[in-house]
């Protein structure tokens, strides 16, 4: 069989290629064309909007490879239905499935490499492109304070506890006169100020410290105590996890929240702190799902292709495209429906994100054994 799925292979990706490379072309034709005026608008020139859409290459690429692997696939297979290729191959005893696994081998290839990119490029391309589009926009005289972010405040929920400080250095991680207020599971209150805070070895390091702590028993006095330093093991909020919980506050809506690239890891780490069952959490939830799910249409559009090129020799290339627009008309419809019902709560998020795929790949299963 070797011979057959080189054979097989060669015939889908040379038009993958084409494919590929229209849609890219295509896609960025489109992009620049409605966003020109806001590129004039920052007065990029040549070179900066070519460098703007390079960087932002590997966004386009998770939207595009799955409807090119879907046309080079009707295209692929309709060719060779027209040829009577399908019906000699079968014929020999190769079955459908055999027959389709150099393409669910490509489809599965393809969907692992967008999972990687999605998670480790497409953020950072999203945030490469902001600074290119803002290159030219007039610098504050204090560029270092941009290292500084003031009166910053954050809630971990899953340990009850908040903190609270007048100044966060966004390289080293320290924080300046800040305050914590901790409630612990026996119903004792811990409440620390302190001058100065930093991230040592696993651990959160405070200086010039007073630390009152509040017996549950009601009417009790505190005990207060002070001391220039203190190492709080139990404070396991890390500058990543405090990172991701100044990215994500920034958002300003859930409209906003929608559009923004983040990454699993970003989600993972503000929804470790954040226990709330609210819309920012279901919308997070939801899009954490779905950079999941997103990657793998390029697997699932292998169950699809497979029935409508396969089923007969008198289709054309013209209804392949047809087909295609069709099928993509409607994943993305129902993936937007499914964003929807995620983001307001109505359904389970996981549910929200993956339905897309799990419809047409259910669809996929009950057209090729239909034809078999």
């Amino acid at each position: 069989m070797r011979l057959l799925d080189r054979y097989l292979l060669r015939e889908l990706l040379v038009p993958f290629g084409y494919c590929l490379s229209g849609f890219l072309v295509f896609w960025i034709s489109t992009d620049l064309i409605s966003e020109l005026d806001e590129l004039r608008k920052h007065q990029l020139h040549f070179t900066d909007i070519v460098a703007y859409y390079v960087v932002r290459v590997p966004e386009m690429l998770v939207l595009v490879v799955p409807i090119a692997l879907l046309l080079a696939l009707l295209y692929a297979l309709t060719t060779h239905a027209r040829h009577q290729e399908l019906t000699a191959i079968r014929a020999a005893g190769v079955s459908l499935w055999r027959l389709a696994l150099p393409y669910f081998a490509v489809g599965f290839l393809l969907s692992v490499g967008l999972l990687a990119l999605n998670e480790l490029c497409v953020p950072q391309s999203t945030e490469a492109a902001e600074k290119i589009l803002n290159r030219y926009e007039p610098q504050p005289t204090n560029a270092p304070a941009s290292r500084w972010l003031r009166d910053f405040g954050f809630t971990n929920t899953r340990q009850h506890r908040k903190w609270f400080m007048k100044a966060y250095n966004l390289v080293t991680h320290e924080m300046f006169a800040l305050h914590v207020e901790w409630t612990l599971d026996t119903g004792t209150a811990w409440d620390i100020s302190a001058e100065r805070a930093f991230f040592r070895e696993g651990c959160w390091t405070f200086t010039n410290v007073q630390e009152r702590i509040f017996p549950a028993i009601k009417g009790a006095f505190p005990t207060i105590n002070q001391t220039n330093l203190l190492t709080m093991a139990e404070f396991d909020e890390t500058p990543e996890e405090i990172e991701s919980e100044i990215k994500i506050s920034k958002l300003s809506g859930i409209r906003e929240g929608k559009k923004a690239q983040l990454s699993t890891r970003e989600i993972l780490n503000y929804l470790r702190l954040h226990t709330e069952n609210n819309l920012k959490t279901a919308m997070l939830e939801t899009k954490l799902h779905e950079r999941l799910a997103s990657p793998w249409r390029a697997f699932i559009v292998v169950f699809i292709a497979l029935p409508f090129g396969a089923a007969t020799g008198r289709r054309n290339v013209y209804v392949g495209v047809a087909s295609s627009i069709l099928i993509c008309f409607t994943y993305y419809v129902l993936a937007q429906i499914g964003l929807y019902w995620g983001t307001s709560g109505s359904v389970w998020p996981a549910f929200a994100a993956w339905m897309p795929n799990l419809f047409f790949a259910i669809l996929g299963f009950v057209l090729i054994f239909r034809i078999r």
